[in-house]
């Protein structure tokens, strides 16, 4: 069940396919050129469109979020080699168990969504998807927790192993400046 603190991200599920591989295989896909700036969030909503039919137009099922790594689309969709987009890069979402919500969020006036955020209290007591922009000073709180959820994955982020880091590139890669007894080549005569 969702937590009302939970980080939401609102995202388009294209077709019926997408949702059986969400529920089958236990993953969502990204393209990392269109992909929102935080994917470590708690839970994935998912935005239903048209393509769903009669089921369309709304957010029923959400999903707890495991994990996330970057791939390729043709590391995903081994049955689709050459599609124009196999070489391109995906976030991979990692997903626990669909959840099915007791009441659907409608979208009335909202058509086209691709992603965006809102907190688990905001998903817990909304009926359309106007419900679930956060406004005023919470909308502060949750650009706040955004900013870092990405700090915390830049912390722990890098292709390189971190002994193999000279002191000062690894306090740089923590945000670590000036720090008392580190040299600092800023500080060089």
């Amino acid at each position: 069940m969702v937590s009302p603190t939970a980080l939401i991200l609102v995202c388009l599920l294209p077709n019926p396919r997408d949702m059986e591989i969400a529920r089958l295989l236990g993953w969502y896909r990204i393209p990392f050129r269109t992909a929102p700036k935080v994917v470590a969030v708690d839970t994935l909503a998912f935005y239903q469109p048209a393509s769903f039919g009669a089921a369309g137009g709304q957010i029923l099922y959400t999903a707890p979020v495991r994990g996330h790594e970057l791939t390729t689309r043709a590391e995903l969709l081994r049955d689709e080699p050459n599609h124009p987009r196999a070489r391109e890069e995906y976030f991979k979402i990692q997903l626990g168990a669909l959840e099915k919500l007791k009441k659907p969020i409608k979208a009335e006036k909202w058509k086209r969504i691709t992603f965006f955020y809102t907190t688990g209290e905001y998903l817990l007591k909304a009926q359309t998807l106007n419900d679930l922009v956060v406004a005023g000073d919470e909308r502060q709180l949750l650009w706040q927790s955004l900013r870092d959820r990405a700090e915390n994955e830049q912390l722990y982020q890098t292709d390189l192993p971190a002994a193999d880091l000279p002191p000062e590139v690894l306090l740089a890669l923590l945000g670590i400046q000036d720090a008392p007894g580190v040299y600092s080549a800023k500080k060089q005569p």
